[in-house]
């Protein structure tokens, strides 16, 4: 499966694009491992290799992740990261919303 299309790219902003947005900040594309429970939310790109975005695994932070760790990372199974095909873009807040409670006031 391919990981990253010409048409995800192109709806991608550049990597700081959606700074201090927070809880608004949009995830456009989500990576997870069949046989395991991380997921990752690609928001930003700088259109070579790095994603800023959510990375939900051991807990749930914000940072940035690579294209090419994701293309050679496998699960316990031996399964590859796969792009979810029926992905529409969310907000971080919808996705996440404990991490973004006190711009809430939740």
């Amino acid at each position: 499966m391919k990981l990253l299309t010409k048409e995800i790219t192109n709806k991608l902003p550049a990597l700081y694009s959606q700074d201090g947005k927070g809880g608004e900040t949009i995830a456009y594309v989500k990576y997870f491992t069949p046989d395991s429970s991380w997921t990752w939310y690609g928001c930003e790109y700088d259109g070579e290799d790095i994603f800023f975005g959510l990375v939900d695994g051991h807990e749930k932070e914000l940072g940035y992740f690579s294209l090419s760790e994701l293309q050679s990372l496998r699960g316990p199974l031996g399964l590859p990261v796969e792009r979810d095909l029926w992905w529409k873009p969310k907000t971080l807040g919808e996705i996440a919303p404990e991490l973004f409670a006190k711009e809430t006031g939740k």
